[in-house]
């Protein structure tokens, strides 16, 4: 029972607009303890202590290293830029400490194997961020499918498309080599994730995509609230895509159409999954509903609109879930090599979209 009742020590890395998300969630939480807050900029970390309510004792450094070393830290929490997710894991995780790390889980398949690797090597806990997997329409749908009503899932679509919503313009999120991609790896990780998880998590076999860079010289006023993450940059970067289109096959014959977009000339705003199976199929909406269309015993077709409660903190939930991992043992929900393969398919969407041909994995 001790140690259930001990607090999880974490030292907390990147602390921007989801850094201050996780730490939101992280002081709700009794059984954290927020140790060390690191950022570049030690000025967002005074802030940060100042708005949760932070120990004013609270250590700040601007060296992940040096605050992983000096501290006495069970676990650290990442939300850096992309390009820093690895590197930080893999050296916390050779320092013998847990690692919770915002997605995506790097900017390419071999960082992601590194992480992986040494999370093996080190025999601890290396989770990134799933939110959307703990929304309770998520995990209603979830319950539904494995009691096999659905049937066999054997083919889905899935999306979050904006009409104007590019992150942090000229920034880190449009420099490929910090970011690894634009909307692809930026909403893809969510949504990809969220239908392959329902599915049964099947392995992918193939990819074919398309991408596209239309908006960059666009300055029209951003209607995605989503939009406000990262920091613009007057005449900075952009060299990643605005919309990405692409099919995923995987090794059971089961299929996935997907869509991601920061800015294109649509209706508006929407992330979605849309599955189908030989008994029911099902729709997943971001506002925390979902529907079931399937056929009653006499072959009547029946559409179903379950009520799966308050959608809830997806963040929270999953950020709650590693300190029971770590703390209590309990089962893995995430394990790294699904975070190898999201990003394997990420990168043959990419190359795809390069090369004109549908890339193996």
């Amino acid at each position: 029972m001790a140690a259930t009742r001990r607090k999880l020590r974490i030292g907390s890395v990147g602390i921007g607009g989801m850094g201050n998300g996780h730490l939101g969630a992280h002081v709700l939480n009794k059984r954290v303890k927020i140790v060390a807050l690191c950022d570049l900029i030690p000025e967002k970390c005074e802030q940060a202590i100042v708005r949760h309510n932070l120990d004013p004792k609270t250590h700040i450094y601007t060296d992940f290293r040096e605050m992983i070393e000096k501290e006495k830290l069970d676990a650290v929490d990442i939300a850096t830029p992309n390009d820093f997710h690895s590197i930080i894991a893999v050296y916390a995780l050779e320092h013998g400490l847990h690692v919770f790390c915002e997605k995506p889980d790097a900017i390419n398949a071999q960082e992601a194997e590194k992480m992986k690797a040494a999370a093996e090597k080190a025999d601890r806990v290396l989770m990134v961020m799933r939110n959307n997997r703990y929304y309770s329409n998520s995990q209603y749908l979830k319950k539904y499918i494995e009691s096999g009503k659905a049937g066999e899932i054997y083919c889905g679509r899935c999306g979050w498309i904006r009409r104007r919503g590019i992150p942090g313009k000229g920034g880190w999120f449009t420099t490929k080599s910090k970011s690894g991609g634009g909307p692809l790896i930026d909403l893809g990780v969510h949504m990809i994730d969220l239908s392959i998880w329902l599915m049964g998590n099947p392995k992918p076999v193939a990819v074919s995509g398309c991408t596209y860079s239309k908006f960059a010289d666009n300055e029209a006023e951003a209607d995605s609230e989503h939009a406000a993450f990262g920091e613009k940059q007057s005449g900075g970067t952009f060299d990643v895509e605005d919309l990405a289109m692409g099919f995923i096959r995987f090794d059971n014959g089961a299929c996935l159409q997907i869509e991601f977009s920061w800015a294109s000339n649509i209706e508006q705003e929407k992330r979605f999954v849309e599955l189908r199976g030989t008994k029911a199929g099902f729709t997943w909406n971001d506002d925390g509903t979902c529907g079931i269309w399937t056929e009653d015993k006499k072959g009547k077709l029946v559409d179903l609109h379950p009520d799966c409660g308050d959608m809830g903190n997806g963040h929270a939930r999953a950020l709650e879930h590693f300190t029971k991992i770590v703390l209590d043992g309990a089962e893995k929900d995430y394990v790294p090599e699904q975070g190898v393969n999201m990003i394997k398919i990420l990168d043959a969407i990419y190359k795809s979209a390069e090369t004109g041909h549908e890339v193996l994995l």
